[in-house]
């Protein structure tokens, strides 16, 4: 199971009109494979999704930015690779790949959910955190989506034909030199999927809003500092039933991101320092649909 652990910046505050689209309303097609029309809607809205590239930055800032990490470490905190050394230095940075799945489907109350775990206590380190299923990509991983899928079918019986793979955010390294892909994925049918998990690595799946990582309700954030650059890291608050989750660090960086491409809107809350610079959060002429 791969732990996600802390992500240093995050997604540039852009300017997304939330108006409705002067193309044509997007229905179900069936492409989509059933669901509902919202569903197949989100679904066609977020394949024209692009991860960001690093040209998206001023060159003046990617010079600036490419200085200030030259020689850096990752530590104790993840972060964006398009501000990471690891392309300008990669000799030294050789990081292995892992993606975990964004699993989003679609609530009783119609709002839009995504699926969490919580790993086993068990566990002699990180044990009891929340996280994403996912892991470190294997040599028959044809792609990343695969990857994402076939770990998310061992750690918690979500079986790949359930999930309609659409689109990837762009990668973060982790602290232990992991290239994450998120992966994004629309659960079409809820109810036929049974939660089985992998008593060695998970002790519970449950999910959340994802809105949720928008809005600034329990949510705290702490300031840390890290090679004489300060940054952020948000903890959100969530309870379900009779069960209280703490959601943070690159878990919740990477919640915040997917839902503002979800929502073509940035969080409710001061995400990271001002001072860094980041791509661009999604492509113009894109809505949400209703």
């Amino acid at each position: 199971m791969f732990l996600l652990c802390r992500r240093l910046p995050s997604l540039v505050r852009t300017t997304t009109h939330l108006c409705k689209s002067m193309e044509p309303a997007v229905t179900a097609t069936s492409s989509f494979g059933g669901g509902s029309s919202r569903l197949a809607a989100l679904a066609q809205q977020l394949r024209r999704y692009k991860p960001p590239p690093s040209s998206s930055f001023d060159d003046a800032e990617e010079t600036q930015t490419d200085q200030e990490t030259a020689g850096k470490v990752v530590s104790q905190v993840g972060f964006q690779e398009s501000i990471a050394p690891v392309s300008k230095d990669p000799e030294r940075f050789r990081p292995k790949r892992a993606a975990v799945l964004i699993s989003i489907f679609e609530g009783d109350d119609g709002d839009l959910r995504v699926i969490l775990t919580k790993r086993s206590s068990r566990l002699s380190t990180h044990s009891g955190e929340v996280s994403l299923p996912g892991g470190k990509t294997e040599e028959d991983d044809k792609d990343d989506g695969m990857t994402a899928t076939r770990e998310a079918e061992e750690e918690i019986g979500l079986d790949p034909s359930l999930v309609d793979v659409v689109t990837s955010l762009e990668p973060f390294l982790s602290k232990h030199l992991l290239r994450v892909i998120p992966v994004i994925g629309i659960l079409r049918d809820k109810t036929k999927f049974n939660p089985i998990p992998n008593p060695g690595e998970v002790e519970a799946v449950f999910d959340a809003p994802l809105e949720m990582f928008l809005k600034d309700e329990n949510r705290r954030s702490e300031e840390r500092e890290w090679m004489g650059e300060k940054y952020l890291i948000h903890y959100f608050d969530y309870r379900t039933g009779d069960k209280n989750y703490m959601i943070w660090g690159l878990t919740a960086g990477i919640l915040i991101r997917a839902a503002s491409v979800t929502y073509q809107r940035p969080p409710a809350f001061i995400e990271q320092s001002p001072k860094f610079k980041y791509p661009k959060m999604v492509e113009k002429h894109t809505c949400m649909p209703k």
